[in-house]
């Protein structure tokens, strides 16, 4: 009888009472209120775009950031604190997605959401207020942006379980869509965001949250109920234990791996950095013989005999390994080269830098949803393999353009790569999704949010010492021989040209010209002529000499980006046609040509 039904695969009671799930326990029944769905998809949405945000925003701001609390992120031993501010977040989230998402089995995902809005707004209030200048004040932002963090995975971990608990399966694609694409929507809008912003106060990079955190949170708590299925398993202690130290031991080790040590340019043999990663591996090894034995795993090892589950996770990591070095090849190519060869002052190229990259937000904004729906009534496979196809495509076109490009030729290809992103985002979360019992969405949402998230955190590791290998291979001889060409005494000119390359990436990304930066600080800059001097503070002198370098590193970069997108295009092929878990909705297959 309706509202007294038990649902088949051992659920609660359907109908309102129930929060309206389906026969199968996934998605809303036929006759209940359809407009809960829509509550969880724009609120949902507001806090994946707002934690997003959170981790890009800082990144144009950072120069404000520290000149606010009187910091020069150039100088010996300050690098850790910028390295800090930029990998700090993404790391912390790429470790506590999975736990969080299984708690969100166990407790209740809305619970665990809701919790997140409050964690993640508190800490946005309190990162405003830092009382401390130096060292001091940017471990004090450290610190709060973890928490920060914290709150950010819950948020993330548990939307997409939320939404395809709210969603039957032939909408879950356009769902999830748009809720992937304000995600990656927030990561780029918050380049713009974070230069507008700086140029008010610096405070207001996280004050921006606070407003969207309260409501969002109020909101929450009012609206939004848990719809799908719980479980009162108990906590995998050591597998969380293992899973979080191992991943975050790599993630720290890579982090320190792009600075220099001991006179080399990169730190992959300092000691530290050797120890972090082989300790990290071996414990990751430990957990998954420790996942392969306990009875309730954090780490559900048996989703992965689903093709379409590990087809897709496959894919999404190696789109975010590709992806999320792209935002620092592109920021350091235009605030380092292009917008100062074209008249901008550096400490204006943060701004327009977001501004110039708006082609990238637009082209995934547009395409995101279309592919959504496209997926539910299609299939993901044809939908994400193409998209991967037109983001290989992209990495190619920028490879052949020359480093002072025409505007239009750079606009049209990172816009196509954002299209190719949108193409793959939905359809690929939506495959995962769908693919899995309703009982385990939340570790499922939690698995592909850590293969995602540390995704990210690696490129950076990964695309910064390729970039720094190629740089180091020609940069020291360009740049001495052009300070010696300007007068600049030798030992001097050798000095600043064998510098590890690192400095001279993160003073484009902080929108500072190096060259003035180092001169200034050895004070040979104030007896040079004045000629000379103008020269070397000029916007085109430094872009000039790095340029060629740069596109090198750049090659190579865009290479590597361009394999990884080809595996995810090979990786989604392979996923199969049938991606609904019988127990995730009901519905029936699809038909052979969406396969």
């Amino acid at each position: 009888m309706p509202g007294h039904g038990q649902d088949q695969a051992g659920g609660g009671p359907a109908g309102r009472a129930g929060g309206g799930q389906d026969r199968a326990g996934g998605g809303p029944a036929a006759g209940t209120d359809d407009r809960y769905k829509w509550v969880a998809l724009s609120n949902t949405t507001a806090a994946v775009f707002m934690s997003q945000l959170d981790g890009s925003i800082v990144i144009i701001a950072l120069p404000a950031i520290f000149r606010g609390i009187h910091l020069d992120p150039l100088a010996p031993g300050n690098i850790a604190y910028l390295l800090w501010m930029i990998m700090g977040y993404r790391l912390i989230q790429a470790v506590l997605v999975v736990t969080v998402g299984r708690f969100g089995d166990m407790f209740g995902r809305v619970r665990i959401y809701n919790a997140g809005f409050m964690v993640f707004t508190v800490a946005s209030v309190l990162l405003s207020f830092d009382p401390f200048e130096g060292g001091h004040g940017a471990l004090w932002l450290i610190g709060w942006r973890v928490l920060q963090a914290v709150g950010g995975s819950m948020l993330t971990a548990q939307s997409a379980a939320i939404l395809t608990d709210a969603f039957p399966s032939d909408q879950r694609g356009f769902a999830l869509g748009v809720n992937q694409v304000a995600g990656l929507a927030g990561m780029f809008i918050g380049l713009v965001a974070g230069g507008l912003l700086a140029a008010l106060d610096w405070r207001a990079v996280f004050w921006v949250n606070v407003p969207v955190g309260v409501f969002g949170t109020l909101w929450a708590y009012r609206r939004l109920r848990d719809t799908g299925e719980r479980h009162g398993r108990r906590i995998d202690w050591w597998g969380n234990i293992t899973f979080a130290v191992g991943l975050g031991a790599i993630l720290i080790a890579v982090t320190y791996g792009i600075q220099p040590h001991g006179g080399h340019t990169m730190g992959w043999t300092n000691p530290w950095v050797v120890t972090g990663l082989a300790g990290g591996v071996a414990l990751l090894v430990a957990f998954g013989i420790i996942e392969t034995r306990v009875a309730e795993p954090l780490f559900q090892l048996s989703l992965f005999r689903i093709r379409a589950f590990a087809a897709g996770n496959a894919a999404g990591l190696a789109v975010s390994i590709a992806r999320g070095g792209l935002q620092f090849m592109l920021i350091i190519w235009l605030q380092g080269i292009w917008l100062p060869l074209h008249g901008y002052n550096y400490s204006d190229t943060p701004l327009w830098c977001g501004i110039f990259l708006l082609p990238l937000t637009a082209g995934f904004l547009i395409s995101g949803p279309v592919a959504g729906t496209a997926s539910d009534r299609f299939g993901s496979r044809g939908m994400a393999t193409a998209g991967m196809v037109v983001f290989g495509g992209s990495f190619i076109g920028l490879i052949l353009l020359p480093v002072n490009f025409p505007y239009w030729a750079f606009a049209l290809l990172i816009a196509a790569n954002g299209i190719g992103t949108g193409m793959f985002a939905a359809p690929n979360s939506s495959s995962i999704m769908s693919s899995v019992p309703a009982s385990l969405r939340g570790v499922a949402s939690g698995m592909r949010s850590t293969f995602q998230n540390s995704g990210t955190a690696l490129s950076i590791g990964v695309f910064f010492s390729l970039m720094i290998a190629g740089l180091a291979s020609s940069l020291p001889k360009t740049l001495t021989s052009g300070l010696e060409h300007q007068g600049v005494p030798p030992a001097i000119a050798y000095h600043v040209g064998t510098l590890p390359p690192v400095s001279s990436l993160f003073a484009s990304v902080l929108g500072v010209n190096p060259l003035e930066h180092l001169l200034a600080a050895s004070r040979v800059l104030s007896s040079l002529p004045a000629a000379a001097q103008q020269t070397l503070t000029g916007r085109e002198f430094f872009p000039h000499l790095i340029s060629g370098p740069f596109h090198q590193g750049l090659v190579v970069v865009f290479a590597v980006a361009a394999a990884l997108s080809l595996l995810a295009a090979l990786a989604s092929l392979l996923r199969g046609g049938r991606n609904v878990h019988p127990a995730a909705g009901g519905e029936p297959p699809l038909p052979s040509s969406a396969r």
